[in-house]
């Protein structure tokens, strides 16, 4: 097993709960506004709040506050408690609308989740603990790169450091360094619309 790459910047500071998403080419303004946010809460937040700001206003089953932040061509997007935009069509569909997605979610209480998708179709999804379970329309589209991770797709054993593998793996996809800085960055917050 290769060693494991360093955690993503500022994880640390998420919890046992939280998903961090790269979409390609949209402002994170538009990314926001796709995701469903109540559009009065916009601001700028610091990275450092996002946590605390979802602990404020947390929804039953999902984050109460997120952020996003631009990196290269891609808009970063924090969920501090949340999961949705890695499995829930419902937001993954109109984010991911002629563009691409890439989601590393951590789950203490139920499943990691990485996901690529591409214009509302889930591409590769699978728990980075079990690289080999993988679904989408092309499970395999990126087995050199999760090898090159260390998430083995013939492995049918639990992966060490699936989540810090998973980042690796969403550089690789990407193409983003993932510098120390980037918590540094400014970002834009808003709350979620209820449901």
């Amino acid at each position: 097993m290769t060693a494991p790459p360093a955690p993503f910047p500022g994880s640390e500071t998420l919890g046992d709960i939280y998903c961090v998403s790269f979409v390609r080419n949209l402002s994170p303004d538009e990314v926001l506004r796709r995701f469903g946010v109540n559009e009065d809460t916009i601001e700028e937040v610091a990275f450092g709040d996002l946590d605390e700001r979802s602990i404020d206003s947390m929804r039953d089953d999902a984050a109460g506050y997120i952020g996003a932040t631009k990196l290269g061509e891609w808009a970063v997007v924090v969920e501090p408690g949340g999961w949705q935009l890695a499995v829930d069509h419902d937001v993954y569909g109109p984010v991911s609308r002629r563009t691409e997605v890439v989601s590393v979610c951590r789950h203490d209480y139920a499943q990691d989740t990485f996901a690529y998708i591409v214009d509302g179709t889930p591409v590769v999804t699978f728990d980075p603990r079990y690289p080999d379970i993988r679904s989408g329309t092309d499970p395999d589209r990126f087995a050199a790169e999760m090898r090159e991770a260390g998430l083995d797709p013939a492995a049918d054993a639990d992966t060490d450091h699936p989540i810090e593998r998973a980042f690796a793996l969403a550089a690789r996809i990407t193409g983003l360094t993932f510098s120390p800085d980037l918590p540094n960055l400014p970002f834009l917050g808003a709350e979620p619309l209820e449901d």
